[in-house]
């Protein structure tokens, strides 16, 4: 079992930066991948970007250049830089990690409000 615990979300003006982080807890020497998705009330979760054991990064369209994901793999931790936030990025922001055997753990969810 894995646990995740996020924390760094908040208010914010559109413009301005969030970091996002989350620390992983339990049997984390399972875990391959370590990513950030987002569900807003009218649309569907959806992927931010991801990183793997490798370093290798994945990152949706819409936050390509903007965002920033890092990983520290002696802890485990996964950071989300966010910056030249937009309005449209508000929405709640869940940690997500995939094993080896590709079972799939989340976070609890953490509020990105970006204010116009």
């Amino acid at each position: 079992q894995v646990q995740l615990v996020e924390s760094g979300g908040g208010l914010v003006q559109a413009g301005g930066s969030l970091r996002l982080s989350c620390a992983a807890e339990g049997d984390i020497r399972t875990i391959n991948v370590l990513g950030w998705y987002r569900q807003s009330p009218t649309n569907q979760r959806e992927l931010v970007a991801h990183i793997n054991s490798g370093g290798l990064t994945n990152y949706s369209d819409s936050v390509k250049g903007r965002f920033i994901i890092s990983r520290d793999n002696a802890r485990p931790r996964v950071d989300l830089q966010m910056n030249n936030l937009k309005p449209e990025d508000t929405a709640v922001y869940y940690c997500r990690a995939v094993t080896w055997s590709l079972t799939t753990f989340w976070g609890q969810g953490t509020q990105v409000t970006v204010s116009s």
